[in-house]
């Protein structure tokens, strides 16, 4: 974005100012995030249309200065369509509405005055498409009501800084249906597309081959897409309908009735030749819009140094012409080497299309420059625009002379230098721009050549190793989001870009290249880039490119380690499975000595769990417990009501152990960076599993970080253990499932559960709300929260323990509080059930505590 001062409005600036739902109005601040604004007015049957597919993340700012548009802009424009106003500073320090023409104020006047004299040469030179925002709107300023508020829709922060935006709201849509088109040709889908329209859609959103492999290949929209793709087409056509129940189902017949008149008919047995799959259900309809949203991050999921790259993916041409373009550009394309992903916006002509190039190398470069001259020469002879919706950047800039000829030019730089006289906001962007192509501007400059250091875990699935897997991060900022899912704890609660992944993920690069300086990695930069990472996981699971920021972060500590040592608080947190045996022999003593926590640097303000009496068990059985350090020790109890629930399931019990030696997964070591000790103890339980699986044993274990432990980072770090061994090694709740202890009638009883990060992210969180509700018939509901904070010794070191307290605040503390007293909250972690008691009061208890009540209440009724 050049060398400059970047202005963050999403911090302080992202309030809603005013709002009348009488009216249908709202006045935001620029930083506000489109998702937020449309929960504040769902409620009143409002919402803002132009709903872009970052709307998790998109700021009202962000998209008012691109001119953004959305699915559903053949019904409801682009922002410049739904913006009313703008109030913003001008260079020389003036605050001042932006709205209709005020001819009293020079500005206004002089801007007016010059799309007039230009009239002729603006209205002949800009493309009759209704996706077209290069340059500046300049022709918002011709007609009987010009607009300079729209002037500055678009103007990508060039002309002045936003101060509030008042918006155009719309109702919300009704009752909506879907009609997913398959087709066998990608060529007779964009030809369909003009046909389509005609039946009146909200929305026409192609989705190619490319995005629907790619999304059979990623697990988390792999079970959608089989769900609603039939058969192999070579691209879909999503059309949806918004009117009452009869009239959708009117069309949707309409449709169907359309792609049979054009060829596209299936049968029950013949699913080659195309067809329409009727979708009228709202949360399957949300699930197939969840992966067309998706899009850019599934395309940008391939693991190879060539990346499907942005410049010609926002061209957009009329309709009739949509199915010519697009073959030609594919056989552009091919005449350079290369092959184009594609998806988005077939209801507009816009299609974002991005060629996989290689742009470390020059030959990448090459191919981007004369690909794009010769896609932008498509463009013009098809008189469509060549910025659509995405706005100009340095990527477009460049061409608008090749697009609108040296007149227009010289009237945008007029419009420049009447607003920013000496070119301080956004130099470079719209008008006098660098080329596209110079190398200094790309993320890969001279001499860019990533460094290879000594590597905790195996990378070499990514091209580059570490690098390469760091490199994975293509910014899309889904860790932003701030409500949903896990990603990213630390960011909702600072707003700090370095505190979420995409911020050290791009640390990470630029240390691994060589831009930090030396010694980067392990340098207390990098230490305070990763300070406030959990290690929740929700990267690996919830990020589209599945970053791991918890393994990175790993790297990280352990070079550090190894450059530094390792400071007498995270030797005692890494040592407490071989210490704590020690101290519960002494427990008097050993629960006094926790009181003086704060001379190590835990939080004088927490209250570090006491040592208890340890689980103990026999050492065989049907089914083995892995007893981990902190329930065997900490909270004894959960073990021996997961005995006595297993036990009655008609199975022996006995504990995991070698040689008497309890075993443990290493993990304290793993997290203050002791990998060499952390494999060590990984390495003697994993053959320990090994060894009691050979002989037919089942092993469950009770604390998620643990057990999940050996699903993810044993598999990267032990030679001899397997995902399928990992799999073997079950959660409580699975076995539960599996083997559900008869008569248990917990019926009436209503549950609150909070899932552990790392169950979340491997996908066994909901196992234990299922287990609530088929075995004991209770009430359950997952509670909607991030992090719980405490993330192992996180919440009681001091230097971080009130960002702990404050990432339970998000969601999870209010929501307990808020539940009756007799609501039973279930939290199977150890450290989460801690950080309840801590800043609610209220007493969390595992899975096996509840089920082992529910057993003795049987045992007494009967």
């Amino acid at each position: 974005v050049n060398d400059a001062l970047v202005i963050d409005f999403t911090k302080h600036l992202n309030s809603i100012l005013d709002y009348d739902a009488d009216a249908g109005t709202a006045t935001v601040q620029p930083g506000l995030v489109l998702d937020n604004l449309n929960r504040h007015l769902k409620s009143d049957g409002w919402w803002y249309p132009v709903d872009v597919s970052t709307a998790s993340r998109a700021t009202l700012g962000g998209m008012a200065a691109n001119n953004s548009c959305g699915s559903r802009s053949i019904r409801y424009g682009k922002m410049q369509d739904n913006v009313r106003a703008l109030t913003a500073m001008t260079v020389d320090g003036t605050t001042r509405r932006f709205e209709y023409a005020d001819t009293t104020q020079a500005l206004d006047a002089d801007m007016r005055t010059l799309a007039r004299q230009e009239q002729n040469e603006i209205t002949t030179r800009f493309p009759k498409v209704q996706r077209r925002v290069g340059g500046y709107n300049i022709d918002a300023l011709l007609g009987d009501a010009p607009h300079i508020g729209h002037l500055l829709v678009g103007s990508e922060g060039t002309l002045a800084l936003t101060k509030s935006i008042d918006l155009k709201l719309s109702p919300v849509l009704g009752t909506k249906t879907l009609g997913v088109c398959h087709f066998p040709t990608f060529y007779a889908a964009m030809d369909a597309a003009q046909y389509i329209v005609k039946l009146g859609p909200v929305a026409v959103e192609l989705v190619d081959h490319n995005m629907i492999q790619l999304g059979r290949d990623i697990p988390q929209f792999r079970p959608v897409v089989e769900s609603f793709v039939q058969g192999n087409p070579a691209a879909l056509l999503l059309v949806e309908f918004a009117e009452t129940p009869e009239e959708n189902g009117k069309r949707l017949n309409e449709l169907v009735e359309l792609m049979g008149d054009l060829g596209f008919s299936w049968s029950d047995t013949n699913k080659a030749t195309g067809g329409v799959f009727k979708v009228e259900d709202p949360a399957f309809q949300a699930r197939i819009w969840g992966v067309r949203t998706q899009g850019l991050n599934i395309m940008m999921s391939m693991r190879s140094e060539g990346k499907p790259v942005s410049f010609v993916e926002d061209c957009a041409v009329p309709l009739e012409h949509l199915a010519d373009f697009t073959s030609q550009l594919s056989d552009v394309f091919h005449k350079h080497g290369t092959d184009g992903t594609w998806y988005a916006h077939a209801s507009v002509g816009l299609l974002h299309v991005r060629p996989v190039l290689n742009l470390r190398q020059d030959l990448g470069l090459r191919q981007m420059r004369a690909i794009a001259e010769e896609a932008f020469d498509l463009v013009a002879k098809f008189k469509g625009s060549h910025s659509g919706e995405h706005g100009d950047g340095i990527v477009r800039s460049e061409f608008h002379e090749r697009m609108y000829g040296s007149k227009m030019i010289r009237i945008f730089e007029t419009v420049k230098d009447r607003f920013d006289p000496d070119a301080v906001l956004n130099p470079g962007k719209i008008t006098r721009s660098p080329k596209m192509d110079e190398r200094a501007i790309t993320r890969w400059p001279e001499n860019y050549a990533p460094q290879t250091p000594d590597t905790v875990f195996d990378w070499t699935a990514w091209p580059g190793g570490l690098a390469g897997a760091v490199e994975m991060c293509n910014n899309n900022g889904a860790c932003r989001k701030s409500v949903g899912g896990v990603m990213c704890p630390s960011f909702r609660v600072t707003g700090a870009e370095k505190d979420l992944t995409r911020g050290r993920a791009n640390v990470l690069r630029l240390a691994l290249t060589g831009q930090l300086g030396e010694d980067a990695f392990a340098s207390d930069d990098m230490a305070d880039a990763m300070a406030l990472c959990v290690g929740c996981k929700a990267c690996k699971s919830e990020c589209p490119m599945s970053i791991d920021m918890a393994k990175m972060k790993t790297e990280v500590q352990s070079a550090r380690a190894a450059k530094h040592g390792v400071a007498m608080r995270e030797k005692l947190i890494a040592a407490l499975p071989r210490m704590a045996p020690i101290a519960s022999a002494f427990l008097p003593v050993s629960n006094l000595a926790l009181k003086f926590g704060r001379l190590f640097g835990f939080d004088k303000t927490r209250r570090l769990p006491n040592f208890q009496k340890p689980y103990s068990g026999p050492e065989t059985g049907d089914v083995l417990l892995f007893a981990d350090t902190f329930n065997r020790h900490f909270d004894p109890e959960t073990l021996h009501a997961a005995e006595r629930v297993i036990a009655a399931t008609g199975k022996t019990v006995g504990v995991m152990s070698v040689s008497g030696r309890p075993l443990c997964c290493g993990r304290t070591y793993l997290s203050t960076g002791q990998t060499d000790r952390a494999k060590q103890e990984l390495q003697r339980t994993t053959d320990a599993f090994r060894a009691a699986q050979d002989a037919g044993k089942t092993i469950v274990g009770l604390e998620p970080s643990c057990t999940l432990m050996f699903r993810d980072e044993a598999v990267n770090l032990i030679p001899e253990w397997s995902e399928e061994h990992g799999a073997q090694i079950l959660t409580f709740a699975e076995y539960i499932i599996q083997n559900p202890p008869a008569g248990l009638d917990m019926s009436g009883l209503d549950v609150l559960v909070h899932g552990h990060c790392h169950q979340k992210a491997l996908g066994v969180a909901q196992h234990t709300v299922d287990a609530v509700k088929n075995v004991l018939g209770a009430n359950a509901q997952m509670i909607d929260s991030s992090c719980c904070g405490m993330a192992g010794s996180f919440g009681y070191q001091s230097e971080t323990a009130e960002v702990s307290r404050e990432m339970a605040e998000l969601s999870l503390a209010p929501t307990v509080r808020a539940a009756p007293k007799d609501t039973v909250v279930l939290a199977d972690g150890f450290s989460c059930r801690c950080q309840i008691k801590d800043v609610t009061e209220r007493k969390a208890m595992n899975l096996a505590i509840l089920m082992d009540k529910a057993l003795q209440d049987h045992v007494t009724n009967h």
